[in-house]
């Protein structure tokens, strides 16, 4: 007698098209070296790291990005000399002041995701203001990390979640992340050769395909997140389940 097997469907456990829009991470790692390897300052890394977001900011949407989340300032780069900090938060305060009406107008709608108690004086209420005056944007849901770090998220949703009766993923995800129905990421790049996550949506990321490129930020552009959505596509995405097996591959279990 022929047992039952289980067959899995490649196209079910498959679960990204082409035609869906993804979440992209980005760990936009380089500004500093760039600037060293050419003799400027870090600072002029880091400004420009900014011309950088702008242009995956344009290219995303028309790559079938429908949210993209950018690592900016992690809560470990607080360590870093008080200087370049300064100089960071600078850079924060003008992209907010500067940008806020270019998003608005191309439909980007803005959230700023982490601390806001240990940012400088006015910061917190510049985020406030952006993000209320995007929150109308459908074209792109750009997410910028700032004090941030996935594993305090994660504790800080598990100390709300102590709180409560009962509990699923979707509404665990909700605490981790702060805001309902946000699609689990999809694909995370890490630019300048670095091959670590560094404490970044590691709970949205759990089945992230991941991207490393040896291509500083500064010099990331929209042919390089092109060429790293591509080799997201020639990915075959399993969600821990197995590659489909045709019917004659299926070795028999009955007896003569």
């Amino acid at each position: 007698m022929q047992s039952d097997k289980t067959i899995s469907n490649k196209t079910s456990s498959n679960m990204t098209s082409r035609n869906e829009k993804l979440h992209v991470g980005i760990i936009m790692d380089g500004n500093g070296r760039w600037a060293t390897r050419r003799g400027l300052s870090r600072v002029r890394g880091h400004e420009a790291g900014v011309e950088t977001i702008r242009r995956i900011v344009e290219a995303a949407p028309k790559q079938g990005i429908g949210t993209l989340t950018l690592y900016a300032f992690s809560t470990d780069n607080w360590r870093r000399p008080k200087t370049e900090v300064a100089a960071l938060m600078t850079l924060l305060r003008f992209y907010l002041a500067n940008e806020v009406q270019s998003l608005a107008k191309n439909g980007v709608r803005l959230s700023v995701i982490g601390r806001r108690d240990r940012l400088p004086d006015g910061i917190a209420n510049a985020i406030a203001r952006a993000e209320h005056a995007t929150a109308h944007g459908s074209t792109l849901h750009l997410r910028i990390a700032v004090d941030y770090s996935a594993r305090d998220a994660i504790l800080n949703a598990a100390a709300k979640a102590a709180a409560l009766t009962s509990l699923t993923r979707e509404a665990f995800s909700q605490l981790v992340t702060g805001e309902a129905g946000l699609r689990d990421v999809d694909l995370i790049i890490r630019t300048s050769g670095e091959k670590r996550l560094s404490d970044f949506l590691l709970w949205e990321g759990a089945y992230a395909e991941l991207h490393f490129t040896e291509r500083m930020w500064p010099e990331f552009d929209a042919g390089d997140l092109a060429a790293a959505l591509a080799s997201f596509h020639g990915r075959e995405r399993r969600f821990g389940g197995l590659q489909a097996i045709m019917p004659e591959e299926v070795p028999s279990l009955s007896r003569a």
